[in-house]
């Protein structure tokens, strides 16, 4: 082996990337993976070529951990050494170490770098971009949720709850070759997202006859609107006596808090301003019984719609005299 290292040592360029990879017990992994030769050995990367791992810096194809056939690696004749596991039990949490092996002088085991493998027993919480969201209702509003795809193959289901709209998924690869999947959403902002949780699930399927795992993860949006649903009540509610006083609450959805309450009477196209407060304290008579609200934050106002007292008259008690004639 050490005359191996010393013969072919100045001659070979490691182009590995040293990666970690998170691995879920049951599932396939997929181990990013090339290398380099001096160009004078190009010749000898043929079809003989074969690749091993190890979790020992010092190992031959005999004894080597993990034996990999053709169809589970890349083209070591174009410098591919990519690997596919795919059954992750092969595997232990340890730090693996890539081999080379021709049928010639060929043969080299690259430990300059390596690839730290840990299986884990459920898979991590998806990420979600942004991790909170605090817009104004309309805005255009985008989410990405990813999650990693060590098994290339059999990536993970991403799905939404609510969906909200129109939703892309790819797979991404990031810069130290290993993968990830995305899934973006668009929606316009609605007043009904407000405080509303919104989700990401990833499903991961497994090779092992066990069930599909899942992992979670969401936010609640603060989603910021002008007066919505401007209603008004009334105390008593009925029956309502001409001359009596009742009390008018007004009521209203909104974010930010509503700031004002603004009280009108309504005389055909007149609106008489009368108030201000939440709640209004007001004598009612036949002729002026019709009122309405308004509700007022930093983003705007509504109005209610007007509310018609049914007022009741007073009925009145005359006394009448009748003369009376005796003959």
């Amino acid at each position: 082996m050490k005359e191996e290292i010393k013969l072919f040592g100045f001659l070979l360029l490691l182009l590995f990337f040293i990666i970690k990879i998170n691995v879920l017990r049951g599932s396939c992994v997929n181990i990013p993976c090339s290398f380099d030769v001096d160009n004078t050995h190009d010749k000898n990367l043929d079809n003989s070529c074969k690749a091993y791992w190890s979790d020992s810096s010092s190992f031959t194809s005999e004894n080597a951990k993990l034996k990999p056939t053709k169809e589970m690696t890349g083209d070591l004749t174009k410098k591919d050494c990519t690997t596919t596991f795919n059954n992750a039990s092969l595997l232990q949490s340890a730090k693996y170490y890539f081999r080379l092996e021709c049928n010639n002088p060929l043969k080299f085991t690259f430990t300059q770098a390596g690839v730290d493998i840990s299986l884990i027993a459920a898979p991590p919480s998806p990420t979600l971009t942004p991790s909170t969201l605090e817009v104004e209702e309309g805005a255009s509003v985008s989410l990405t949720c990813s999650s990693p795809a060590p098994c290339w193959s059999h990536p993970p289901a991403l799905t939404w709850s609510p969906n909200l709209g129109q939703s892309q998924e790819t797979l991404q690869e990031n810069q130290d070759k290993t993968k990830v999947k995305t899934s973006v959403m668009n929606f316009n902002a609605s007043h009904l997202h407000h405080g509303n949780k919104i989700s990401c699930t990833a499903v991961y399927q497994k090779q092992d006859g066990i069930p599909d795992v899942t992992a979670e993860t969401s936010l609640t949006p603060d989603i910021s609107y002008s007066p919505k649903d401007v209603q008004i009540s009334i105390s008593p509610s009925a029956p309502i006596l001409e001359n009596q006083k009742v009390t008018l609450t007004c009521s209203s959805n909104a974010n930010p808090a509503v700031e004002n309450y603004t009280w009108y009477r309504a005389d055909g196209d007149q609106e008489t301003f009368i108030g201000t407060g939440s709640s209004f304290n007001v004598t009612v008579s036949k002729v002026k019984s019709t009122f309405f609200c308004k509700a007022t934050n930093e983003l705007g106002f509504k109005r209610s719609s007007n509310l018609q007292i049914n007022v009741q008259c007073i009925k009145r008690q005359t006394n009448s005299m009748t003369k009376m004639t005796f003959v």
